[in-house]
């Protein structure tokens, strides 16, 4: 209903909208002229009828006003260079009843417009102050205990609000993961690190339900209702009715949900705290006893704009705005204070103001804090890595009992075999790594039963059961947001992508969220998690290109993210050793990239010759991050850097180079993408008379132009041995065809022959 006059008085047009709000709010008050009830005891209900007693509103009331004064402190400081983020809160304060009905021990996950719901969180632990908190991360201070100033984010580690910097439903996958993953680890025997009937609570706007990513959670919340599998997620929809300026058609959300089957839908009044708390807790409670995925539509509204660049009155009427702002849930809490006898005209107004000088007290304070002021310290939390401590991780092996249970027996073990292909060797080492880390699952498109496309993950369910090793939907994106969500909890997610050209589908889940959860958390929070990505091409033509996928550059793009690809299933153990040591150890993301052509190769140069088989290393050696094998060491006519299916074709290459040029030649198989170790590259390449790049990359987009660079900084080009010349034999800027037309288009052995002749 309306609380102000509409319209506006003719003095107050000239005032930006916040200003007009913070007025409107004043002006209410000392305007308003009901009669107020007796005052109500602090356990009684503030009004007839509500569930909300008369201390959770006064508090969830001082909760609102923290929200609000720190959006208008935050439009106030802006334009001083003081505060650097003004998407607001204002007219979402409504969502402080979330936070009051849950637990501070409930994983939080909130989009922008979560002022209300962080204020009122703050409660749950004392000693704890939520606006010098925000003043902090609006300063972009390095002492914000959210991101140490690289982001204004709602997060807070005792308070479990994992930091988003996603806004558009990103989040809402790796939400559900939580939820998915909190019940499992039960199952599993897990210790959790937060109590067993915990929920995780999603908040996100109407026009981000709309979106791709958002309608995957849903789908897949409901599927796992269908199925029986608890997962006890609270999505909240904070309905404004507006998109920056698209507005959502009326009743859209309540339609689309109300009817969702495995979606337990509630509503509830947001902008009024007497009628809409009783609505709030019915759907928590359900959704704590029932562990059933859970909707609850909170109607908001939003005021002062997107965010304080958003000059609404260029594309809104006055009256529209006039009317917006007359649903100020400000102004309905400000009313029930009053009505309710709880409070005095001067006692809201004086915690009004008060709040409002507490807000702009810790904003010039902030302002005087320390800032970021190097790149070693914006960089600090994206990538922590600790050399001895993973080495010693990965090299532990101290479950020699686990792996004769495992394999069956002293003869069984993998490395008393005759030496095997790489499919082979990776099914053995993820068997190992089973068996020392009982906190693995590994989960996927086909991976359990079937044991993947390619065989490389049978057995696994069998050994080690359906709750560590488990089949999916066909859904990428949610395969890596329940990695997320199992990493949450504690535990170390080894997700499957088919095939790599499926991780596009999905990249955001990576590159957005879990790689950047350490950097936006200040290190306080990671997702460690092993991402296993067959890809790369040679498959003989078959599949076209999304079998064949050599774009690895979107893995190379993500800041933080570790990339291995081994050619041969000796380094594939001991890469995948250091791999999940570097997550456990420092909660790091990596991708595992297993070239498909490689899988069941045996022979090297002749058919028969079983060269390309390897024996299965004892489970106390690892390779180290960044070191790469040498073929050939000492050979200085030539040195070919390659990867993947690159090495053997330059193995076989470089004895054809030898017999026509004379040439001795050295391969380096770098195995580390990224990041690329460029000291070893340029040791490799300073004693090289010439310099050959195969990479099964593209042309424009591959591994080569890393290579290169690290070199040509390097000064090597021109060194010991005078100019180096040198080539590259790379992919061709095109789609990968079906058939025999695959191999025009990625290089051949011919094709690294036909290099080296035009080195001569």
């Amino acid at each position: 209903m309306s609380l102000i006059p509409n319209p506006i008085p003719a003095r107050m047009k000239g005032l930006n909208r916040a200003e007009i709000c913070d007025v409107n709010f004043v002006e209410f008050v000392k305007a308003w002229d009901g009669r107020p009830n007796a005052r109500p005891a602090a356990d009684a209900p503030i009004l007839g009828g509500s569930g909300l007693d008369a201390q959770g509103f006064r508090e969830l009331f001082e909760s609102q006003l923290i929200s609000r004064h720190l959006d208008l402190m935050a439009r106030v400081l802006r334009v001083q260079n003081k505060v650097f983020y003004t998407i607001g809160s204002s007219g979402h304060e409504g969502n402080a009843m979330v936070a009051r009905l849950t637990r501070h021990t409930d994983p939080a996950f909130l989009h922008y417009r979560s002022g209300g719901f962080m204020a009122e969180r703050f409660r749950k632990l004392p000693g704890m102050d939520t606006v010098m908190d925000s003043a902090l991360s609006f300063a972009a201070s390095a002492e914000d205990p959210a991101s140490g100033g690289r982001h204004k984010v709602w997060g807070s580690k005792p308070l479990w609000v994992l930091p988003q910097t996603s806004t558009i439903a990103s989040h809402l996958p790796k939400a559900l993961g939580t939820a998915i993953a909190i019940e499992a680890a039960k199952r599993m025997n897990h210790a959790l690190p937060i109590p067993g009937d915990s929920i995780a609570i999603c908040s996100f706007g109407d026009a981000s339900a709309n979106h791709a990513t958002a309608q995957t959670a849903f789908n897949a919340a409901a599927w796992t209702a269908y199925q029986k599998l608890p997962a006890p997620v609270l999505f909240v929809c904070e309905d404004n009715g507006i998109g920056i300026s698209v507005k959502t058609p009326g009743g859209w959300i309540a339609n689309r949900f109300r009817t969702m089957d495995g979606l337990d839908y509630f509503a509830a009044d947001g902008l009024d705290l007497a009628s809409g708390y009783a609505d709030v807790q019915r759907a928590v409670e359900h959704c704590r006893t029932t562990r059933r995925p859970t909707f609850l539509h909170l109607r908001t509204t939003r005021i002062m704009g997107h965010a304080g660049t958003d000059f609404e009155i260029e594309w809104r009427s006055i009256e529209e705005l006039c009317a917006v702002e007359a649903t100020d849930p400000l102004l309905r809490s400000a009313a029930i204070a009053l009505e309710s006898g709880l409070m005095s005209k001067d006692e809201v107004l004086e915690l009004y103001e008060a709040t409002r000088k507490r807000c702009f007290a810790a904003a010039e304070e902030a302002d005087r804090r320390p800032k970021i002021e190097t790149l070693e310290q914006v960089v600090a939390p994206l990538a922590p890595y600790t050399p001895a401590k993973v080495q010693a991780e990965a090299r532990r092996a101290d479950y020699a009992e686990r792996r004769l249970e495992v394999f069956g027996g002293e003869a069984k073990l993998p490395e008393n075999q005759p030496p095997r292909h790489l499919a082979i060797q990776i099914n053995n080492a993820l068997h190992d790594l089973f068996a020392k880390y009982p906190d693995t699952l590994l989960f996927g498109e086909d991976v359990a039963q079937k044991g993947g496309v390619y065989t490389v993950t049978k057995g696994l369910q069998k050994a080690f059961g359906a709750r560590r090793v488990f089949n999916t939907l066909l859904d990428e994106t949610m395969i890596l947001g329940m990695a997320q969500g199992f990493a949450n909890v504690g535990m170390l997610p080894i997700p499957e992508i088919q095939y790599l050209a499926y991780f596009h589908n999905a990249c955001d889940q990576i590159r957005g969220e879990a790689a950047s959860l350490q950097f936006f958390s200040n290190n306080q929070y990671a997702n460690p998690m092993v991402v296993r990505i067959a890809g790369l091409g040679y498959q003989r033509g078959f599949g076209g290109h999304f079998h064949n996928d050599n774009s690895i550059t979107a893995l190379r793009d993500i800041p933080g993210l570790v990339v291995g690809c081994p050619s041969r299933g000796d380094d594939a153990a001991t890469m995948l050793r250091t791999l999940t040591a570097l997550a456990k150890v420092d909660g790091r993301v990596s991708v595992f990239l297993e070239p498909i052509a490689l899988y069941m190769t045996k022979d090297l140069y002749e058919p028969g010759d079983g060269q390309w088989l390897t024996s299965y290393p004892k489970p106390d050696e690892a390779m180290p991050l960044g070191e790469g094998r040498v073929y050939g060491e000492g050979n200085e006519d030539l040195v070919i850097f390659t990867y993947g299916n690159g090495v053997p074709m330059s193995l076989r290459a470089a004895r054809t180079i030898e017999a026509k040029h004379g040439w001795k030649a050295r391969v380096v198989d770098l195995r580390w993408l990224v990041p690329l170790n460029e000291d070893y590259i340029r040791a490799q390449a300073k004693t090289a008379r010439r310099i050959l790049i195969v990479d099964e990359g593209r042309h424009s987009a591959g591994v080569g132009e890393g290579v290169l660079t690290a070199i040509a900084e390097g000064g090597i080009f021109k060194g010991t041995h005078g100019a180096r010349p040198f080539q590259r034999v790379v992919g061709a800027d095109t789609y990968t065809p079906l058939a025999g037309a695959a191999f025009l288009v990625i290089p051949s052995d011919d094709d690294i022959v036909a290099a080296a002749d035009r080195l001569a």
